[in-house]
């Protein structure tokens, strides 16, 4: 077996090999993670959250940084409400399928960028996604 290649076991992603110290795994079809959509995956030595984001595909660490809950296997695709001075303490809803919430305590994670919404210092890392021959793909 060549070593850029790894067995596809459940919930697991095949590995494409890459360049470098970069690695490509296959997550999906492009037909089996519609918007709104979320597919959670192991990629080498991590597990993944995939998301579908009205078209736009994310993919975030599956670990809240809290008290490493699986932060993506929460609610998904959300929305939050804020409300602050510029607002004039009105309540807003903001990010409307964009958050994701951490099922052991709560915590919200913006999805497109990866940034927790109570605690502005606290992000989640980001992997590169892409679609190759109708097959979604993240790299490491």
């Amino acid at each position: 077996m060549d070593p850029a290649e790894s067995t596809v076991e459940a919930g697991a992603v095949k590995s494409a090999g890459g360049t470098g110290s970069a690695r490509e795994f296959e997550v999906c079809p492009v037909d089996q993670l519609p918007p709104g959509g979320h597919v959670i995956r192991q990629a080498g030595n991590r597990q993944l959250g995939v998301f579908n984001v009205d078209g736009e595909y994310y993919a975030l660490p599956n670990i809240c940084p809290h008290q490493t809950g699986p932060a993506c296997q929460g609610k998904y695709l959300v929305g939050a409400v804020r409300a602050g001075e510029d607002t004039d303490w009105i309540p807003e809803w903001i990010f409307d399928g964009q958050v994701m919430v951490c099922p052991w305590h709560g915590l919200e994670y913006h999805v497109p960028t990866g940034k927790c919404l109570a605690f502005p210092n606290i992000s989640l890392r980001r992997y590169h996604v892409f679609v190759r021959d109708d097959m979604i793909m993240v790299r490491l």
